[in-house]
């Protein structure tokens, strides 16, 4: 018999030889195009899935922090001289010089010298609120 298999043989060519990434290769090529044959709806929903992941991320977090930031500049660019206010270390304390970058606080007998967008918020609006 000239075409007959020899013992153990199972119609499978002995000179071709496929690693294992050649086999996932053909494998998930198999896969992408059964999946894209009939599949224009599901990557529409794809689309908005992703759009929707944004909008969320956006609305719940990026959102409210540029806010945040633009409340606390507003208000390191409106201190004062007589303003009390309270350092992002816990430092509290009344503000008896300003410059453009650096705050001068009196905190007790102590005078600190503070970076200006370090002072985390306003203890009081100003003089007026001392005097209750």
């Amino acid at each position: 018999m000239a075409g007959a298999l020899p013992d153990g043989a199972r119609g499978v060519r002995p000179d071709v030889t496929r690693t294992p990434s050649e086999t996932a290769d053909r494998s998930v090529a198999t896969i992408l195009l059964l999946q894209t044959s009939g599949a224009s709806g599901s990557s529409i929903a794809m689309i908005l899935q992703v759009v929707l992941i944004v909008g969320i991320f956006y609305f719940l977090l990026i959102r409210p922090q540029r806010q945040q930031a633009k409340q606390h500049r507003e208000m390191v660019a409106a201190l004062k001289r007589g303003d009390r206010v309270a350092t992002l270390g816990g430092l509290v304390g009344e503000i008896v010089a300003l410059n453009d970058d650096v705050v001068t606080l009196k905190t007790g007998e102590a005078r600190v010298v503070v970076e200006r967008n370090k002072v985390a918020r306003r203890m009081n609006e100003g003089p007026a609120t001392a005097e209750k």
